[in-house]
């Protein structure tokens, strides 16, 4: 039984523990930690645990494993003092706030045989899942644009750690679009060039953009593209995929638990639409957790390890840089090291 411990009990820290219900028998939580030690002891409650602090220090004892789920800008130091002391690490995403701070944590764990895991939980999401496969497979033809839109209203309290650039690291865009650029380097391979346009028009409460616009250019031709804002106030597409495919377009209706096929087409007409796959609504949290949990009893290496999730921040730093400059960003140094 690999014993877990729950470092943050907020937002994330709720999914996490509501999806540790589908491990029965192959882990459990051990213990929960909150700076406000209520919200520690009421989380411990829920997972059936009997330890419960405010300081993770006082936990180690009672844990293999971690679950960081804290304010990004406390990603590195923690996730170093629980690797120092020899516990496996999923992160929550991003993995840290900078290069270094990234490729720190990379090397502790991998000097002392750890694992380390970034919670990309949307690349587990059954939808995404079930689109990766039908495009690597080339079921519908050769992928030539893909496009990803999130839609949501994401405002913390006055003063937020989340409103603060240098605490989230950045804005929008690498808070939450890290999910969605780590998706097109994995399915769609190494990008050469790229722009970020990004704004707080909108989301006030943001010093970094609350909205962005990226367009990727790929090594063999194709196209990806990601709309998000944390400003909406109403909303259409929601979660949406959009893979068009020489001899298709495949739809991913992430927030309805859909996969459409699109097909035949004409101008200024409605093409003809088939329901290829349903599934559960919700964020599938569990099936993250299921492969962090079943790459430490293998020793396997986490489809969304450390070295794989530095390079879609990589290709944001890049697209932040560029967009300071009024350039458009060279990015062929970097999608070809993440095996």
């Amino acid at each position: 039984m690999i014993r877990i411990g729950l470092i943050g009990c907020g937002g994330m820290g709720h999914s996490h523990r509501v999806a540790i219900q589908k491990l029965q028998g192959r882990a459990q939580f051990t213990a929960a930690v909150d700076l406000d030690l209520q919200r520690a002891r009421d989380a411990a409650d829920a997972m059936g645990c009997s330890r419960a602090a405010t300081d993770y220090r006082q936990v180690y004892d009672a844990i293999d494993a971690a679950i960081l789920a804290v304010p990004h800008h406390l990603h590195h130091p923690i996730g170093m003092d629980l690797l120092r002391h020899g516990k496996h690490l999923l992160m929550e995403k991003p993995l840290a706030n900078s290069e270094a701070e990234c490729l720190a944590l990379i090397q502790a764990a991998q000097s002392a045989n750890l694992i380390l895991m970034v919670a990309y939980c949307m690349r587990f999401h059954p939808i995404v899942v079930e689109m990766e496969r039908l495009l690597k497979a080339r079921t519908y033809g050769d992928l030539f644009q893909l496009s990803i839109w999130t839609e949501q209203h994401t405002q913390g309290e006055p003063g937020s750690w989340m409103h603060s650039k240098e605490t989230l690291g950045g804005g929008q865009l690498f808070s939450h679009g890290c999910h969605y650029i780590d998706i097109l380097l994995a399915w769609m391979g190494q990008p050469i060039a790229g722009t970020h346009i990004g704004t707080n028009l909108g989301t006030p409460w943001m010093e970094g953009e609350g909205t962005s616009n990226v367009t990727l250019r790929f090594a063999n031709g194709a196209l990806g593209y990601h709309f998000g804002t944390w400003g909406a106030k109403g909303t259409r597409l929601q979660y949406s995929f959009h893979a068009h495919c020489t001899q298709g377009m495949l739809e991913g209706q992430i927030s309805q638990g859909r996969l459409l096929l699109h097909q035949g087409a004409q101008e200024a007409e409605r093409g003809h639409e088939r329901l290829l796959f349903e599934t559960d609504l919700g964020k599938h949290v569990e099936n993250e957790l299921m492969h962090f949990v079943e790459c430490l009893e293998h020793g396997r290496r986490p489809l969304t390890d450390g070295l794989r999730s530095l390079q879609s921040l990589r290709v944001i730093w890049k697209l932040y840089e560029a967009e300071a400059q009024g350039m458009v960003a060279d990015l062929r140094a970097i999608g070809n090291k993440r095996s």
